[in-house]
């Protein structure tokens, strides 16, 4: 396998922070995809995941959640109100260093395309999975690339295998999971020891949004940290509880954490 070098030019640093007792490896889109390019070519296994206000949320309600990104080789900041909170404790990022899968998903297949990398996609509904693969084959010909859908039951173990069995025979370098969190990092967490991948990227609503039924944010509310607000009116019923209650939650522990940080000074 022969891999051309996109990141000939210097890349901007990693930086390695600490919100809350919680990593965070935080870098550029490109910066990522060379990291994911790395593990290709060294024959290595990463697993990269992310935090956003849910994630932290659902860190501090689950201890194998926490337990789990604490692990992953990569946890990037996939949220500006986790990039706000950085700011706030003292880190100085850009507004570069926060990267959705939106920014991230272009960036990846245009470099697997090139350098013949394989995908595997896991997740959404089978006919959502198939636009998702049809539009990326329209776009990226000749790309080596698979997936099954997220509507299995993963406790049983005839169908857990199967999807096992289907991703291992194709040994794809890259696997990005898209069945919302945190039914995806649970699956990783039980499975990743059975993978015969390189790097495995969690995604959320990736496919869907590949697939185009989920829309992304229009890029003016979301450089502004409103695209909590733009999905909220999209999906009230299922983001009510996570967006009200759930920001606020995040605010608070972290401006506890500052104050408690500045007394002990």
């Amino acid at each position: 396998m022969v891999f051309i070098d996109d990141f000939r030019s210097e890349l901007p640093p990693v930086v390695e922070a600490n919100l809350l007792s919680r990593k965070l490896t935080c870098m550029t889109a490109k910066t990522l995809v060379s990291r994911v390019n790395k593990a290709c070519q060294l024959d290595q296994r990463i697993v990269v995941a992310n935090y956003n206000i849910n994630s932290f949320n659902l860190s501090v309600q689950f201890s194998w959640f926490y337990d789990f990104l604490q692990k992953s080789e990569i946890t990037h900041c996939d949220g500006l109100g986790v990039l706000y909170a950085l700011r706030f404790m003292g880190y100085q990022l850009p507004k570069e260093y926060r990267v959705s899968y939106s920014t991230l998903m272009p960036e990846l297949l245009r470099h697997s395309h090139k350098n013949n990398l394989s995908v595997f996609l896991l997740g959404a509904k089978p006919e959502v999975l198939q636009v998702a693969l049809t539009n990326i084959y329209s776009k990226y010909s000749g790309l080596e690339l698979s997936g099954h859908h997220g509507y299995f039951a993963m406790d049983s173990p005839e169908q857990n295998e199967a999807v096992i069995t289907q991703i291992n025979n194709m040994s794809p370098n890259i696997l990005v999971v898209g069945m919302g969190m945190p039914r995806q990092e649970y699956w990783i967490h039980q499975n990743l020891e059975r993978l015969n991948v390189n790097a495995i990227l969690l995604g959320g609503a990736v496919i869907d949004r590949l697939a185009g039924i989920v829309e992304d944010c229009p890029i003016v509310l979301s450089n502004n940290g409103l695209e909590w607000l733009y999905r909220l009116a999209r999906e009230p019923k299922r983001l009510l509880a996570r967006y009200l209650l759930g920001n606020p939650a995040f605010a608070l522990q972290v401006a506890l954490a500052k104050y408690q940080s500045i007394s002990l000074l």
